[in-house]
Protein backbone atom coordinates (compact mmCIF):
# COMPACT_ATOMS: atom_id res chain seq x y z
CA UNK A 1 0.00 0.00 0.00
CA UNK A 2 1.22 4.00 -0.82
CA UNK A 3 0.86 5.51 2.36
CA UNK A 4 2.40 8.48 0.88
CA UNK A 5 -0.14 9.17 -1.86
CA UNK A 6 -2.75 11.13 -0.91
CA UNK A 7 -6.38 9.84 -0.97
CA UNK A 8 -8.96 11.32 -3.40
CA UNK A 9 -11.62 13.23 -1.49
CA UNK A 10 -13.74 14.66 -4.49
CA UNK A 11 -16.29 12.69 -6.12
CA UNK A 12 -16.08 9.49 -4.22
CA UNK A 13 -19.34 7.63 -5.52
CA UNK A 14 -19.07 4.76 -2.84
CA UNK A 15 -19.81 5.68 1.40
CA UNK A 16 -19.10 3.21 4.14
CA UNK A 17 -19.39 4.05 8.04
CA UNK A 18 -17.57 3.35 10.90
CA UNK A 19 -19.74 3.91 13.89
CA UNK A 20 -18.87 3.98 17.21
CA UNK A 21 -19.32 6.20 20.99
CA UNK A 22 -17.05 7.57 21.12
CA UNK A 23 -14.97 7.94 17.69
CA UNK A 24 -12.30 10.08 17.68
CA UNK A 25 -10.02 7.62 19.17
CA UNK A 26 -10.47 5.53 15.88
CA UNK A 27 -7.83 5.43 13.51
CA UNK A 28 -9.24 3.22 10.94
CA UNK A 29 -11.20 5.27 8.21
CA UNK A 30 -8.33 6.89 6.55
CA UNK A 31 -6.77 3.31 6.26
CA UNK A 32 -9.99 1.75 5.39
CA UNK A 33 -10.47 4.46 2.30
CA UNK A 34 -7.02 3.52 1.23
CA UNK A 35 -7.71 0.38 0.71
CA UNK A 36 -10.68 0.69 -1.45
CA UNK A 37 -8.81 3.25 -3.59
CA UNK A 38 -5.52 1.43 -3.96
CA UNK A 39 -7.57 -1.17 -5.70
CA UNK A 40 -9.86 1.10 -7.73
CA UNK A 41 -12.81 1.13 -5.64
CA UNK A 42 -14.14 5.33 -5.72
CA UNK A 43 -14.92 4.80 -2.33
CA UNK A 44 -14.54 6.71 1.15
CA UNK A 45 -15.07 5.35 5.11
CA UNK A 46 -16.31 8.23 7.06
CA UNK A 47 -16.50 7.86 11.25
CA UNK A 48 -19.83 8.11 12.78
CA UNK A 49 -20.61 8.88 16.51
CA UNK A 50 -23.49 7.34 17.57
CA UNK A 51 -25.11 6.78 20.48
CA UNK A 52 -26.24 3.24 21.68
CA UNK A 53 -29.84 4.86 22.16
CA UNK A 54 -29.37 6.33 18.71
CA UNK A 55 -28.37 3.49 16.95
CA UNK A 56 -31.59 1.82 15.33
CA UNK A 57 -32.49 5.24 14.25
CA UNK A 58 -29.58 5.83 12.49
CA UNK A 59 -29.05 2.73 10.88
CA UNK A 60 -32.67 3.14 9.57
CA UNK A 61 -31.78 6.09 8.23
CA UNK A 62 -28.10 5.29 6.79
CA UNK A 63 -29.87 2.41 5.01
CA UNK A 64 -32.51 4.26 2.84
CA UNK A 65 -28.72 6.25 1.27
CA UNK A 66 -28.36 3.69 -1.97
CA UNK A 67 -24.65 4.56 -1.56
CA UNK A 68 -24.06 3.12 1.69
CA UNK A 69 -22.26 -0.28 0.81
CA UNK A 70 -21.01 -0.92 4.44
CA UNK A 71 -20.38 -0.37 7.73
CA UNK A 72 -17.70 -1.11 10.15
CA UNK A 73 -18.59 -1.33 13.76
CA UNK A 74 -16.72 -0.10 17.20
CA UNK A 75 -16.86 -0.25 21.25
CA UNK A 76 -19.80 -0.44 21.88
CA UNK A 77 -22.21 -1.50 19.24
CA UNK A 78 -21.04 -4.85 18.47
CA UNK A 79 -23.51 -6.70 19.98
CA UNK A 80 -26.29 -4.87 19.32
CA UNK A 81 -25.67 -4.90 15.40
CA UNK A 82 -26.42 -9.03 15.61
CA UNK A 83 -30.09 -7.63 15.99
CA UNK A 84 -29.84 -5.21 12.77
CA UNK A 85 -28.77 -7.76 10.49
CA UNK A 86 -30.76 -9.54 8.38
CA UNK A 87 -28.25 -12.60 7.95
CA UNK A 88 -24.99 -13.34 9.30
CA UNK A 89 -22.38 -15.49 9.13
CA UNK A 90 -21.79 -18.81 11.28
CA UNK A 91 -19.02 -17.38 12.81
CA UNK A 92 -21.25 -13.94 14.07
CA UNK A 93 -24.61 -16.22 14.65
CA UNK A 94 -22.75 -17.70 17.25
CA UNK A 95 -20.83 -14.79 18.89
CA UNK A 96 -23.92 -12.84 18.20
CA UNK A 97 -21.62 -10.06 17.94
CA UNK A 98 -20.72 -8.17 14.71
CA UNK A 99 -17.99 -5.47 13.44
CA UNK A 100 -18.91 -5.35 9.40
CA UNK A 101 -21.43 -5.18 7.39
CA UNK A 102 -22.08 -5.42 3.95
CA UNK A 103 -25.41 -5.08 1.81
CA UNK A 104 -27.17 -7.93 0.88
CA UNK A 105 -28.60 -8.21 -3.05
CA UNK A 106 -32.12 -7.11 -1.35
CA UNK A 107 -30.31 -4.20 0.22
CA UNK A 108 -30.70 -5.91 3.65
CA UNK A 109 -27.25 -6.36 5.57
CA UNK A 110 -24.93 -9.34 6.08
CA UNK A 111 -22.71 -9.36 8.79
CA UNK A 112 -19.66 -10.67 10.18
CA UNK A 113 -16.61 -10.63 13.30
CA UNK A 114 -13.80 -10.69 12.15
CA UNK A 115 -11.31 -9.47 15.21
CA UNK A 116 -11.06 -13.16 16.35
CA UNK A 117 -9.43 -14.51 13.40
CA UNK A 118 -7.40 -11.33 13.06
CA UNK A 119 -5.75 -11.58 16.39
CA UNK A 120 -4.72 -15.01 15.59
CA UNK A 121 -3.72 -14.18 11.92
CA UNK A 122 -1.53 -11.52 14.10
CA UNK A 123 -0.32 -13.99 16.72
CA UNK A 124 0.57 -16.36 13.81
CA UNK A 125 2.76 -13.56 11.83
CA UNK A 126 4.32 -13.06 15.31
CA UNK A 127 5.53 -16.56 15.43
CA UNK A 128 3.75 -17.79 17.88
CA UNK A 129 2.17 -21.37 17.81
CA UNK A 130 -1.47 -21.72 19.55
CA UNK A 131 -1.30 -25.90 20.00
CA UNK A 132 -0.91 -26.97 22.91
CA UNK A 133 -1.39 -23.68 25.36
CA UNK A 134 -2.05 -21.82 27.73
CA UNK A 135 -3.82 -18.17 27.33
CA UNK A 136 -5.92 -16.23 29.64
CA UNK A 137 -7.84 -13.24 27.93
CA UNK A 138 -9.01 -10.40 29.87
CA UNK A 139 -12.47 -8.70 28.65
CA UNK A 140 -15.58 -11.07 27.16
CA UNK A 141 -17.19 -7.76 25.28
CA UNK A 142 -17.20 -8.02 21.47
CA UNK A 143 -13.73 -8.06 20.66
CA UNK A 144 -13.16 -10.10 23.65
CA UNK A 145 -15.53 -12.81 22.66
CA UNK A 146 -14.36 -13.13 19.09
CA UNK A 147 -10.98 -13.20 19.86
CA UNK A 148 -11.82 -16.33 22.59
CA UNK A 149 -14.03 -18.02 19.94
CA UNK A 150 -10.80 -17.83 17.58
CA UNK A 151 -8.27 -18.68 20.24
CA UNK A 152 -10.78 -22.02 21.71
CA UNK A 153 -11.05 -23.31 18.22
CA UNK A 154 -7.00 -22.42 17.62
CA UNK A 155 -5.57 -25.25 19.00
CA UNK A 156 -5.11 -23.89 22.68
CA UNK A 157 -4.54 -26.86 25.58
CA UNK A 158 -6.75 -23.99 27.98
CA UNK A 159 -8.54 -21.07 27.91
CA UNK A 160 -9.16 -18.61 31.04
CA UNK A 161 -11.45 -15.69 30.73
CA UNK A 162 -11.55 -12.90 33.14
CA UNK A 163 -14.22 -10.05 33.34
CA UNK A 164 -15.61 -7.87 35.84
CA UNK A 165 -18.95 -8.63 34.16
CA UNK A 166 -19.09 -12.32 35.92
CA UNK A 167 -22.42 -13.13 33.98
CA UNK A 168 -21.04 -12.28 30.74
CA UNK A 169 -18.08 -13.59 31.59
CA UNK A 170 -19.50 -17.14 32.85
CA UNK A 171 -21.99 -17.11 29.90
CA UNK A 172 -19.14 -16.82 26.91
CA UNK A 173 -16.99 -19.71 29.36
CA UNK A 174 -20.02 -22.29 29.17
CA UNK A 175 -20.58 -21.75 25.36
CA UNK A 176 -17.11 -22.02 24.44
CA UNK A 177 -16.62 -25.07 26.35
CA UNK A 178 -19.41 -26.68 24.93
CA UNK A 179 -17.73 -26.78 21.87
CA UNK A 180 -15.35 -29.31 22.91
CA UNK A 181 -12.41 -27.62 21.14
CA UNK A 182 -10.24 -27.07 24.32
CA UNK A 183 -10.76 -26.54 28.25
CA UNK A 184 -12.11 -23.38 28.92
CA UNK A 185 -12.52 -21.98 32.95
CA UNK A 186 -12.94 -18.53 34.21
CA UNK A 187 -9.76 -16.95 35.35
CA UNK A 188 -8.63 -13.58 36.99
CA UNK A 189 -6.21 -10.90 36.05
CA UNK A 190 -3.22 -13.30 37.12
CA UNK A 191 -0.57 -14.56 34.42
CA UNK A 192 0.84 -16.58 36.34
CA UNK A 193 1.42 -20.09 34.49
CA UNK A 194 -0.04 -18.82 31.11
CA UNK A 195 1.77 -19.22 28.22
CA UNK A 196 -0.41 -15.95 26.42
CA UNK A 197 -2.02 -13.06 28.54
CA UNK A 198 -3.82 -10.88 26.35
CA UNK A 199 -5.79 -7.98 27.33
CA UNK A 200 -9.57 -7.15 25.54
CA UNK A 201 -11.06 -4.44 27.12
CA UNK A 202 -10.61 -0.41 26.49
CA UNK A 203 -8.69 -0.60 29.79
CA UNK A 204 -5.12 1.53 28.96
CA UNK A 205 -6.56 3.89 26.66
CA UNK A 206 -6.34 6.53 29.07
CA UNK A 207 -3.39 7.75 30.96
CA UNK A 208 -3.61 6.23 35.03
CA UNK A 209 -5.86 3.31 33.88
CA UNK A 210 -4.37 0.32 35.96
CA UNK A 211 -3.22 -2.41 33.84
CA UNK A 212 -6.08 -5.14 33.48
CA UNK A 213 -3.68 -7.92 33.43
CA UNK A 214 -1.01 -8.25 36.89
CA UNK A 215 2.39 -6.96 35.34
CA UNK A 216 4.25 -7.70 38.59
CA UNK A 217 3.35 -11.49 37.69
CA UNK A 218 4.68 -11.00 33.85
CA UNK A 219 7.76 -13.34 33.01
CA UNK A 220 9.82 -12.71 30.25
CA UNK A 221 8.55 -16.09 28.44
CA UNK A 222 4.68 -14.88 28.41
CA UNK A 223 3.35 -13.72 25.34
CA UNK A 224 1.40 -10.66 25.88
CA UNK A 225 -1.16 -8.54 24.15
CA UNK A 226 -3.36 -5.79 23.96
CA UNK A 227 -6.21 -4.51 21.49
CA UNK A 228 -6.00 -1.03 22.14
CA UNK A 229 -4.81 1.00 18.88
CA UNK A 230 -4.50 4.33 21.13
CA UNK A 231 -2.00 4.70 22.48
CA UNK A 232 0.30 2.78 20.29
CA UNK A 233 2.25 1.44 22.73
CA UNK A 234 -0.20 1.36 26.34
CA UNK A 235 0.93 1.16 29.29
CA UNK A 236 1.09 -2.30 30.05
CA UNK A 237 2.68 -3.65 26.68
CA UNK A 238 5.60 -1.29 27.79
CA UNK A 239 5.57 -3.10 30.79
CA UNK A 240 5.77 -6.64 28.97
CA UNK A 241 8.56 -5.09 26.95
CA UNK A 242 10.49 -4.00 29.75
CA UNK A 243 10.49 -7.88 31.37
CA UNK A 244 11.57 -9.07 27.97
CA UNK A 245 8.23 -10.39 27.10
CA UNK A 246 6.96 -10.48 23.32
CA UNK A 247 4.10 -8.63 22.83
CA UNK A 248 1.60 -7.63 19.93
CA UNK A 249 -0.12 -4.16 19.91
CA UNK A 250 -3.70 -2.86 19.13
CA UNK A 251 -2.52 -1.36 15.94
CA UNK A 252 -0.58 -4.51 14.67
CA UNK A 253 -3.91 -6.58 15.07
CA UNK A 254 -5.50 -3.82 13.13
CA UNK A 255 -3.61 -4.01 10.12
CA UNK A 256 -4.94 -7.68 9.90
CA UNK A 257 -8.27 -6.75 10.34
CA UNK A 258 -8.39 -4.00 7.78
CA UNK A 259 -7.63 -6.22 5.22
CA UNK A 260 -10.18 -8.68 6.43
CA UNK A 261 -12.77 -6.07 6.45
CA UNK A 262 -12.04 -4.39 3.29
CA UNK A 263 -12.03 -8.18 1.45
CA UNK A 264 -15.30 -8.38 2.83
CA UNK A 265 -16.95 -5.27 2.07
CA UNK A 266 -15.73 -5.89 -1.54
CA UNK A 267 -17.40 -9.05 -1.52
CA UNK A 268 -14.49 -11.40 -1.50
Amino acid sequence: MNTNKPLNLDGASRIHFIVGDPIAQVKSPAGVSRSFQDVGLNALCIPAHVAPADLAAWMAGVSLCKNVDGIIVTVPHKFAYFDLCATTSDRGAFLKSINTLRRNADGSWHGDMFDGQAYVQALALKGLKLAGKKALLVGAGGAGSAIAYSLATGGLRELAIHDEDIARRDTLVQRLAALGQCRVVAGSSDPTGFDIAINATPMGMKEGDPHPIDASKFKPDLFVGCVITAPAVPQMIAAARAWGCNTLTGSEMFVQVKDLMVEFLMGK
